[in-house]
């Protein structure tokens, strides 16, 4: 049963997106995976992300995971990622999520474009007239546009945003944000910071790991929201070696290697994404051996 307020509050986690050898989607997989994360204490499931590399997906694949997810969990355990370029094809694509029966979209500013308040703006209004509640992404490394605590104050006003993934890593903006916008949910978007922004007030988390260890990371998370340091601290440190993972470039590679490690399917990731070195492959192997060989699944 999902007890959760809002269909945006909790552990929605961002899917890796399975493919065969070929690099064909194994659809079937997918399904399984949304309702293996959903069975083991996630709340829910954010499609089309990054991690689920819908950079490299067709228009018609890109569908089909967010039709696909609905049908494994239900939609209003699906946040539907509508990142695009421009505002009309991020609007097309809230609007499939729409008609697909999603709880919530994961917007991000434009892509590939460096875009002004005013765009950002723009872009917002244009997406939320699809009608499901948008949560923005920032994530100025990527987009190269900042979502400052005074602008996500400014689309929280007119009501376009109803959360942030805050993905910047300066935990010092949810204390402004919270002063500025304190209705606007804030939602733990790096999972290396994931301690820090629970402590700081988030009441969800766009997650990662849980891909590969979702029972562990979800006590994580309910211990750090609950203020339970004593469990939340030690449970921190052992899994922090792979947490940071999310904030590197290679992050899908990582978590896809940690999944096969733990005994789900990962695989391979689509072009332009190539395989972690030698070198990297050693590092998230010994971090993920070593929180399976402590119990941590």
């Amino acid at each position: 049963m999902d007890n959760r307020t809002k269909a945006w509050h909790g552990i929605m986690v961002a899917t890796a997106l399975p493919l065969r050898d070929d690099l064909s989607v194994d659809y079937d997989g997918y399904a399984d995976h949304c309702r293996w994360l959903v069975d083991n204490d996630c709340d829910g499931v954010a499609v089309n992300g990054s991690l689920g590399e819908y950079q490299t997906l067709t228009s018609e694949e890109r569908a089909k995971v967010v039709e696909t997810a609905v049908q494994a969990v239900g939609g209003r355990r699906v946040m539907a990622g509508v990142g695009a370029y421009g505002a009309a094809e991020s609007r097309r694509w809230a609007e499939q999520a729409a008609e697909a029966g999603c709880g919530s979209l994961l917007l991000l500013p434009p892509n590939s474009y460096r875009a002004d308040e005013r765009a950002v703006i723009a872009h917002y209004r244009e997406v939320a007239k699809a009608g499901l509640p948008v949560v923005a992404y920032n994530n100025p490394f990527d987009t190269k546009v900042d979502l400052t605590p005074a602008l996500l104050a400014k689309l929280h006003e007119e009501g376009l945003i109803v959360a942030v993934k805050e993905f910047s890593g300066d935990v010092r903006r949810a204390y402004e944000l919270a002063e500025l916008a304190p209705e606007l949910d804030l939602l733990i978007g790096s999972d290396d910071v994931l301690l820090e922004l629970a402590v700081a007030g988030a009441v969800g988390w766009i997650a990662g790991y849980p891909n590969a260890l979702p029972v562990s990371n979800a006590a994580l998370y309910r211990a750090a929201v609950a203020g339970d340091l004593e469990t939340a601290l030690p449970l921190y440190r052992t899994l922090h070696p792979l947490l940071r993972w999310d904030s590197k470039t290679e992050f899908v590679q990582a978590i896809k290697l940690s999944m096969d490690l733990a005994g789900r399917h990962g695989g391979p990731c689509r072009q332009p994404r190539q395989p972690l070195t030698d070198e990297q492959a050693a590092i998230v192997r010994a971090a993920t051996e070593k929180a399976l060989a402590e119990g941590l699944r």
